[in-house]
């Protein structure tokens, strides 16, 4: 089971504050550190400093780290049109000698655009899809080759489909709860299926719909990595969970529900729970950033337990 730091720097980081637990990532030995991709905070809060651009931030942290991967939960594809998304991430990709993964969702949070001038369109989903379809296009077109895509929401013409990434192929993330439209869309262009914020019933029947549409479209029941994404707290006894818990402004009963919280040894056995389902790689949503000690205990107490 891998673990992935994954952060909500939305809700008020700089990148300062996202270097030192990228850097905390790479050392403490966890596999990976996301981030998501918005610009306004939720909830309750004043999301000081401000927002961070996510694949500004992970372009620097391509050049300030070595080993971890580097990825977004997820890019909305309404910020960005998918030729400079392509170029974006292609040069990222370069820029850390080739770490990048790209989660691409439709987008969600209509507040956020309103707040900074970004068009919310009706018809998200037809959109993502054609993104996928330009962005993977543009990535694996042969070199001295053109690409053409002419749909309802984008038309390319004659581009030279450049730069290309370091990587042969940058993996691709879909995740969501949809039933039917969602796992087709993974199955197409997905090397990673996420399911976001549910328990292991929901994520089990959710990953047996993706295994299906996987195999209607020609590909392995096993060809996609599954994985889930939780918020963490993990105290070493029931008062630090407790302090952990309140600093997030979340109660420990509900998080035990609802996410990875709890001892070392319950978070241990809940992951478990999610790898006998298929679940091969969960990211730990870490909403204290100022709070190191906690990635170092899961370090060393959860993720040493795991094989």
């Amino acid at each position: 089971m891998d673990l992935r730091i994954f952060t909500e720097p939305q809700q008020g980081a700089s990148y300062d504050t996202l270097l030192a637990v990228a850097k905390a990532t790479e050392d403490l030995g966890f596999d990976a550190f996301f981030r998501s991709d918005h610009y306004l905070r939720m909830g309750s809060g004043d999301g000081l400093p401000g927002p961070t651009d996510a694949w500004v931030t992970l372009a620097g942290l391509a050049r300030e780290t070595k080993r971890i991967r580097l990825g977004t939960l997820m890019t909305a594809a309404t910020f960005r049109l998918p030729g400079v998304l392509a170029i974006q991430v292609a040069q990222v990709d370069q820029m850390s000698g080739g770490r990048v993964e790209l989660g691409l969702g439709a987008g969600w949070f209509e507040e956020e655009h309103k707040a900074y001038g970004i068009p919310f369109p009706k018809e998200k989903f037809g959109r993502l899809e054609e993104q996928l379809e330009i962005v993977t296009g543009l990535w694996s077109t042969k070199l001295g080759e053109s690409f053409d895509f002419h749909g309802t929401f984008y038309d390319l013409t004659d581009s030279p489909a450049l730069p290309k990434p370091a990587q042969d192929r940058i993996p691709v993330l879909i995740g969501g709860h949809g039933a039917t439209r969602t796992p087709r869309l993974a199955a197409r262009f997905a090397d990673e299926f996420n399911m976001p914020f549910a328990g292991v019933e929901d994520s089990e029947r959710q990953f047996a719909r993706v295994r299906a549409a996987a195999e209607e479209a020609g590909r392995g029941a096993d060809d996609l990595v599954l994985s889930n994404a939780l918020v963490v707290c993990v105290g070493k006894d029931d008062k630090e969970v407790a302090r952990r818990a309140a600093a997030i402004g979340r109660e420990p009963d509900e998080l035990r529900a609802n996410g990875l919280a709890g001892t070392p040894s319950e978070v241990v056995d809940k992951i478990g729970r999610y790898a006998e389902i298929g679940s091969r790689r969960l990211y730990l949503q870490v909403l204290d950033l100022s709070d190191l000690d906690h990635l170092e205990l899961i370090s060393s107490h959860v993720q040493s337990q795991l094989s």
